[in-house]
Formats: structure tokens, C-alpha cells, sequence
């Protein structure tokens, strides 16, 4: 089973609001990165004495251009993956656009709010961007003829001290390797997992479907957008993963596991990840973030045979 508290909070204090400010997630909380675009496998690598950040996008095997964004911030904390809608106009825009606005005005707010900040109040600012970034792109596609119709997915996390605020709209994924396990904690916003909800088909089926880039939910596309935000407990040794569909729709869990559990670096990891994607077709961008949690687990020692010993006298 999946640790995980998932937030439900009434939304109507601030679900319009366009000011970004403390006063404004501190009023709706009462009850009721360094940032780029990246193509041609481009690399962010960063390091803090909590958390190490890589970030690596590549255009692929097929396509001329990187519909993919990546961002991270280690000062805040923050990791970003923005994957722009295959098929719509302007798609390397929505995804810039997302990462961009989310960095800027996200940590801003990390700032001003200081060390103070309750877990509430964090969720609210959170969802808040996000919101704001929909509301950005989607003014851009709405005024701008050839950025008409452009959307992007979007996972991204918030590492907080020990714990990680995980939002995601789309079927932009997030991975958790703990112990050896590796765990999906983000559930696909697409048609094709809706499907599988509802028992229709498989999850074999699903993986040869042609419908895989049909997704329910994007930020651009619609002023409301329903977000998911759910918190995980952080624990030394794990490495999480962001990744676009065009890493998981080339491989599988298991290889996914295995490239996540080789004894190399974080960098070594994200590279061998993009260039299995890249050997198996590399049919779409291929985008994936990577952040390992410091630290090193207390081991379980069973106790010896003399301190057995001294206990029984």
C-alpha cells in the first residue's frame, strides 16, 4: 500500500483569485529553479545537503523538436516536468510556460512565507500556481493565433524537510524507489486509464493501445482545471522520479527498476534511462527528474551472541 494523505480543502476562498500573495494563501488556509527548456539532452544537476536534483530532456528518436520542459530549483525544493500536448500548436510553449511561471512565482511565495509555513498554507500556494499557470497559458492560446489550442501536462514536487507535496494533471508520471521497490504514486489522467477503471480492458491491452496520448486533463485547455495534490513522507535513500509518457510508454516497470537500482550515479541513471527510452524507438520527447533523498537508513542488526549473553544474566 501507497503512504499517502491526499488533501480535500473548500477551494472557493481562492479558486478565482489571480493575486499571488501570502495574504491570499494565509486568508484561504484559515479553516472552512533554476529553470529552462531543454532539447537535445540537455542535463540540470543540482545538490543541496537534503536532496540531489538531475534533470534530463531529449528530443528523441522521431520528432524534430522537444515538446518537453524540465525545472528544478534546489533552493525551494521544487522539481518540474511539463509535457506539451503532442498534436496541439505550440506545445514547447505551454510546457516553457508552465516551468517558467510555476518556478518564478512558486518560489516567491516559498520565500515570503518563510520557515512558519504550515502544511496547508504550502498546498494552497501550490495549487494556486498552478492554477495560475493554466490561466496563463490558456490567455496565450486563446490570444495568440499560432499558439491556438496548446496545452501541457505537468507533475511536479514540492521537498519540504520530510515530506513531498506531489501534484500532477495528465499522465506525466511519478515514480518512487524505496528499499528496492519501486512504486507509481501518480495515477494517469487519460482516457486509456479511465478504461482500465472501468474494467474495459487491461493493463497489458492498454500498453499496445494507439489511443495512449489521449489524455482528460491539461493545464491551458479549460479555466477550471481539476488538480491532483496528494503528500508523501520522505525517507532517507529514496529516489523519486518525474518522467513524460515518452520514457514510460518505451519501458517497462521492471526495466525501469533496474536502471533505477544500478549502483551509479544520479546522473548515470538519468541518462541510461532516456538512451533505453532512445534504443526501444524513442518515438515522442523524452524528459525525466530525478531527486534522491540524502541520508542513509539505521540497518536492523540482530543482536550477537555475547550481547545475548549479557542480557540473561
Amino acid at each position: 500500500m501507497c503512504e499517502c494523505v491526499v488533501y480535500y480543502c473548500n477551494r472557493e476562498n481562492y479558486r478565482n483569485s489571480t493575486a499571488l500573495s501570502v495574504q491570499t494563501v494565509r486568508a484561504a488556509a484559515q479553516p472552512a529553479v533554476e529553470t529552462r527548456q531543454s532539447i537535445d539532452a540537455t542535463m540540470i544537476h543540482r545538490t543541496t545537503t537534503q536532496y540531489e536534483f538531475v534533470a534530463l530532456t531529449d528530443a528523441g528518436r522521431v520528432r524534430s523538436n522537444n515538446e518537453d520542459a524540465v525545472g528544478v530549483n534546489d533552493t525551494n525544493g521544487l522539481a518540474i516536468l511539463a509535457d506539451g500536448m503532442g498534436g496541439y500548436n505550440a506545445g514547447e510553449v505551454a510546457s516553457s510556460m508552465a516551468v517558467v511561471y510555476l518556478d518564478t512565482h512558486l518560489s516567491r511565495l516559498l520565500q515570503e512565507l518563510g520557515n512558519d509555513v504550515t502544511p496547508t498554507e504550502l498546498r494552497i500556494a501550490l495549487e494556486m500556481c498552478i492554477n495560475g499557470a493554466n490561466r496563463n497559458i490558456l490567455e496565450a492560446a486563446l490570444t495568440t493565433s499560432e499558439h491556438m489550442g496548446m496545452g501541457t501536462t505537468l507533475v511536479m514536487g514540492l521537498f519540504r524537510s520530510d515530506r513531498l507535496l506531489l501534484a500532477h494533471v495528465g499522465d506525466s508520471r511519478c515514480y518512487r524507489l524505496r528499499d528496492g521497490a519501486l512504486q507509481q504514486l501518480t495515477r494517469d489522467h487519460s482516457w486509456l486509464q479511465e478504461q482500465i477503471d472501468a474494467g474495459l480492458i487491461t493493463p497489458q491491452q492498454a500498453q499496445a493501445s494507439d489511443h495512449g496520448n489521449l489524455v482528460t486533463r491539461a493545464l491551458g485547455v479549460e479555466t477550471s482545471l481539476d488538480i491532483e495534490i496528494n503528500e508523501f513522507p520522505l525517507e532517507p535513500e529514496d529516489l523519486y522520479i518525474l518522467c513524460s509518457d515518452g520514457l514510460t510508454d518505451m519501458i517497462g516497470d521492471d526495466d525501469l527498476a533496474a536502471l533505477a537500482k544500478a549502483p551509479t550515479s544520479l546522473e548515470d541513471k538519468a541518462q541510461r534511462m532516456i538512451q533505453l527510452a532512445n534504443a526501444m524507438g524513442g518515438r515522442d520527447n523524452i524528459s525525466v527528474v530525478l531527486v534522491q533523498v540524502a541520508g542513509q537508513k539505521q540497518k536492523n542488526i540482530k543482536p550477537g551472541l555475547m550481547s545475548r549473553l549479557l542480557r540473561s544474566h
